[in-house]
Formats: structure tokens, sequence, C-alpha cells
């Protein structure tokens, strides 16, 4: 398997560093992100077009913003002047006429009141006329359980293409420009899809998981490396290779139906260069562009330094991703609208909770701030959390809403990705306490909460798809592995755990985590072992299974774990205790970080078990009298249970 991963981190190292446009099956194409290739993506003189288009393909009455912004794309549309739309309530604003030919961008105001109803959309010149048929649905009072999310929730992350594969018909789709399949190989597709995902909801339920987290599955129809879901191609069409926008319906309603939420993965920043509206560019300022191709420097600091060059700041936030991943421009009006109504229209579409944004701190910043308000305004407590892979508590804290720390910005958004406790955790297992590393790093970066407006919203883990695994990680230490768990499902904040940690996973390598996004062995029919079953795990497989099971449901079932009170003290010996409490129960959670067994007295923690004689291991259910030293064996954390 290591030579496999070896091997495909070289073919990815070999993408990136050739000239683009050198994949035989693409021919020649000029260099991604300069001017003169923005100029060859604009047909106007109005070229050949592949494909009519009207978006949002419809919308609803009653939203809380009235106003709507139809994208027009057909060919030389903008020679029919006249517009009309035959539905009571419903008055064209504006008609905005971009650079390319192919395109119009229709304002409409939809008056209180309006019905629900087809029409036709009419544009005219002289004798010719093009009608669009459209639709405005009725919207449901509450769409289809929209529930948020929050600290009692626990996270399930998981690669759609990795899981399993529900469906093989559609595994080889020769419309498509990578097609097939390769399961010996890192970045090609391997046929998870969301059927594969639908058929092993019970086993997500079975573990505990309250919420559901998946890499995106919108179409991503590149020519390499499309499994990962980041490089979109259609922005309302789930990829046929991973079902349909009816199966994704199906797979919101069947999980809200075993009490499991849904939140999309969705990117603001980028998409694929395969993109049907980057081939045909409705205007220059559609993304942006340099004298020669420019990457982001991906140093976030640089948004908020006092100090920053100009260069520095404009070098990050319009530098391309990747050079498959043009960058782009939020500044734009008409594509920050587009952006802005793609979402609210998966979330009326599907009724899902929520939205993880990747690559948050790369775009237009007044633009992340327009979309977390508008958000916010059509569905209030929709759960929301962005990507935030930086540096420093006040450099993560600064991204999100209410926190005062960027004079005259809000973001609106009320979560994060908490790197920096997920550096914290994972330094207080490798490395030994010192004033202000190991166990201590976790007391200091808890310490830094301040910074947040609710700190309990943010989302915590130990790795992800972009990370080493973590039971690699902590070298296969068992104890480690079951302190990280125990620390992950009892201190503040919504925990989040990717797919295969409960079964034991390993995996490491390339520059986003990819020789960790492996199969889920039973995901595929013919797998020589089905790990989703008892049966097909080994003895520490299950023990593991079992255990994040048990603690999962614990929290699940322990409101103090979730909105509790957190009280930490000062890390000494080795030593790491907190609190999680409220008026019904006190949880106790006592950390090791030593080479050795250790005796913990705890009289130091009176504060916190005045009134409390007894405590049960919450695993081993064990009690301890409180009156006596707990033992603790090397690296092991017991979470305890006071009565």
């Amino acid at each position: 398997m290591l030579i496999k991963i070896l091997q495909s981190t070289l073919t990815l190292l070999l993408i990136l560093i050739l000239p683009f446009g050198s994949q035989a099956q693409e021919g020649e194409r000029i260099p991604p992100g300069t001017k003169e290739a923005v100029h060859a993506f604009i047909k106007a003189d109005g070229g050949k077009i592949d494909q009519t288009r009207v978006e949002p393909p419809f919308w609803w009455t009653g939203m809380e913003n009235p106003n709507l912004e139809i994208l027009i794309y057909d060919q030389d549309i903008q020679k029919y002047g006249e517009i009309k739309i035959k539905h009571p309530g419903i008055k064209v604003l504006e008609v905005h006429r971009p650079q390319n030919p192919n395109y119009l961008f229709v304002e409409l105001l939809i008056g209180s009141g309006t019905k629900a109803g087809k029409f036709e959309i009419e544009l005219s010149q002289d004798q010719q006329v093009k009608t669009y048929s459209y639709e405005l649905k009725k919207r449901a009072a509450h769409p289809q359980g929209m529930q948020g999310l929050g600290p009692e929730d626990l996270i399930y992350l998981l690669m759609p293409d990795r899981f399993a594969n529900g469906d093989p018909s559609n595994d080889d789709l020769p419309a498509m420009r990578q097609n097939g399949l390769d399961r010996d190989n890192v970045f090609y597709r391997h046929g998870g899809d969301l059927q594969g995902v639908i058929d092993h909801l019970d086993y997500l339920k079975e573990l505990g998981i309250t919420a559901l987290w998946m890499n995106p599955f919108l179409e991503n129809d590149q020519s390499y490396d499309s499994y990962h879901g980041y490089a979109i191609t259609d922005h309302y069409k789930v990829d046929p290779r991973f079902g349909s926008n009816e199966l994704y319906q199906k797979l919101v309603k069947e999980c809200h139906q075993r009490g499991i939420k849904v939140i999309m993965d969705i990117i603001h920043n980028h998409v694929g260069d395969e993109h049907w509206f980057i081939r045909d560019l409705p205007s220059e300022d559609w993304i942006h562009q340099f004298e020669a191709f420019t990457k982001t420097t991906y140093r976030a600091p640089t948004l908020m330094d006092p100090y920053a060059a100009k260069a520095d700041q404009t070098k990050m936030s319009d530098g391309w991703f990747d050079n498959h991943m043009p960058d782009l421009n939020q500044q734009n009006p008409h594509l920050a609208k587009y952006l802005i109504q793609n979402h609210l229209w998966w979330i009326e579409y599907t009724g899902q909770d929520g939205y993880r944004i990747d690559t948050y701190a790369y775009p237009d910043q007044e633009f992340a701030a327009d979309w977390g308000e508008a958000m916010q305004a059509e569905y209030p407590g929709i759960g929301l959390f962005a990507e935030t892979w930086v540096h420093g508590s006040p450099i993560q804290a600064q991204f999100t809403q209410d926190n005062y720390l960027r004079k005259d910005y809000n973001s609106h958004m009320p979560a994060v990705t908490d790197y920096q406790l997920h550096y914290a955790i994972n330094e207080a297992l490798s490395r030994k306490q010192g004033w202000t590393e190991g166990l201590a790093r976790i007391y200091y970066t808890l310490a830094k909460d301040f910074l947040y407006k609710d700190p309990f919203k943010n989302v915590i883990f130990l790795d992800n798809h972009d990370l080493p695994r973590f039971y690699g990680t902590v070298e296969k230490n068992w104890n480690k592995y079951r302190s990280g768990i125990s620390f992950l499902l009892t201190t503040r904040g919504v925990p989040m755990i990717y797919y295969g940690t409960e079964i034991l996973m390993e995996g490491a390598g390339g520059a986003f985590g990819e020789g960790g996004r492996l199969d889920f062995p039973g995901g595929w029919p013919g797998d020589p072992a089905d790990k989703f079953s008892k049966e097909g795990r080994t003895d520490l497989e299950e023990e593991a299974f079992q255990f994040v099971k048990k603690m999962a449901n614990y929290r699940k079932q322990t409101p103090a774990l979730q909105k509790g009170k957190l009280m930490q003290f000062v890390p000494e010996n080795d030593i790491y205790v907190y609190f999680r409490y409220d008026d019904s129960k006190t949880v106790m959670v006592v950390m090791n970080s030593s080479d050795k067994a250790q005796s913990v007295s705890l009289d130091r923690y009176q504060e916190r078990l005045l009134g409390f004689s007894e405590a049960k291991d919450v695993i081993s259910e064990q009690v301890h009298a409180l009156q006596n030293p707990i033992v603790l064996e090397a690296h092991a954390t017991l979470v305890l249970e006071c009565f």
C-alpha cells in the first residue's frame, strides 16, 4: 500500500509541475490565470455555446429577500433587447449585459403575495422571439426540517468517493472526462457514491453520529483528480458518478428520519477550470488574472496584518489555489449573487441543515460577510462553519462573527474549524509537558477562548481529509488513541470524527492528506473484509469501535458535555484535569501525558468536587472513591461521572 501511495504522490507532483495543458486529452492551452488566457475564454464574437442554461433553474415564493437575479446563457442572447414576464407579482427591475454576448442577468422583484406557478420569460428583437420556461414553487413553512448545528452534535466527515459503492452502474460514464475506476491509485475515482452513504446510515446512527458532513459531491467534470469534489464544474448538479439531485434529496430525508443532520461542503474561492462558465467567461473580471500564472501565498495573516504589504494581500486573496482551480472574483456583483442564490437554493431544495465553507480565508472578505448575513437572514439558526487552516488563535478568531477584533468588520460566520485545538491535542499526545508545550498547549489554547463570541460552536477534530490519520499520528499507541477520542468528546465545541477513525484506519502522505483518503473496507462488493459489521472487524478494531460508540452515545445523553460549563486546571506534572458540568451533572476528565503510570491526588480539584464522594468511569463503569488518589496508566485518560 505504501508503494502505491508513493506512486500516486509522484503522479500528483508531475501534474502540478508540468505546464498547464500538458494533459494530452486536453490539447494545447494558454497558461491559466493570465490575461491572455482570460481573453481566450471570453467568446466576444458570440462563439457557439455547448448548452442553454437558466439559473437558478427554479425559485420559490415567500423568500425573505424578494429579489432574484436569473442568469440566462444562450447563443448571442444579448441581441434580444426586450424582455417580458407575464406572471402577476413579478417585476423586471433591470437587465444586465456583461462583456460576453451569450449572457444576460435579469433582475426580478417577486412581490409579496406572488403565487407559485409556471410562466415564460420572453425575449424579443424585431420579429424574433425566444422563450424560457420558469417556475416559482411554493416555499415550505420550514424547509423540510432544517435544524442547524450546535455543540449537542457529533459530526461524521466522509469522502463520498471513498466510503461505499452503492450503485456500480454509475462507475463508468463515458461522457465524463475522467471515467472508470482505479482503486489502487489515490488520485483516481474509486466508485463511492451517495447510495453507498444511504446504505450505511444505520451504521452512523449506531455509532452515535448526529450530523453528516460529506466532501463536495457536485459535478467535478475534470480530466484528472476529480474524485475529491473541490473543483466544481456545475453548481446546480450532483455529479452523476455520485448520483443525482433527487438522490441527494432522498439522502437528506433518510438522515433526518434517523436524527442525523446534513452539512453540505461548498467553495466560494474557486471552481474547476472545466466549469461551463470558465470555458466561456461572462466577463474579464469574473476571475482574477495576472501577467503570469500566480498562486495564492496561503498566508491568511496578511488579511489583518497591520503592517502587511498590499502586494502580499492581493496575492493571498487573488492568486489561484491551484493551476486547475480559477480564482473567482466575488467583487463582481453578478458572481456574488450567483453564489449566494445557489447556496440558498440547495437549502430550500433539500432541507439540509447547513454549510461548511472550504478555503474560507481566500475569497473577498466583504463578500464572505454578505454571504453569512444572507444565509442567516433567510434561515435563522442555520448551521454554518468555515475552514480556517491558519496558525494562531487571534488569526483564527478574526474569521468568526461578533468578535470585535477587526475594526468595522463582521464576518457573520458563527463558527470555524478549530485548527488551534487540533494542533494542541496532537502536541499534548506527542510532546512532553513544558511551560507552554505538551499538555500546556491545550490549556493555553482554551484560555484564549475570550477571542470568540461563542467558542462552543467551533468544530473540533483530531484529523480530516487534508491531514494524516489520527491513529498513525499517535503511532498506533492505544492509550493515546483513547485519550484523543476522550478529549474530543468531552471538551468544548462541536466534535467531528473522520470516517474510519472508529476502526483505526491509517494513512498519511501527499500535500493535502491524500494518503489517508482510503476506501472504507466493506464498502465495495468483493472487499475481503466488511468493517461495517462486527464480524469483519479485528478484535482491536472492534474494541476501538465500541469505545467510540460508548463515548459518543454517552455524550449524546449528557447535556453537561454539550452545552455545560468548562473549568480547567493548569497542567502540572504531566496531568491535566478539567470539568464539564451543569445543574444536573458533573464530569471530570483526567489526562496523563507521561510515559509512566501516575497516581493523582484529587485534593487540588476540590473546587469542583465538593459535595461528591464517588465517580464512575463512563467506559469501564468502575467506581472510584474521590478521597483516594486515582491511578492512570501511561498516556491514559479517564472520563469520570461524579456523584
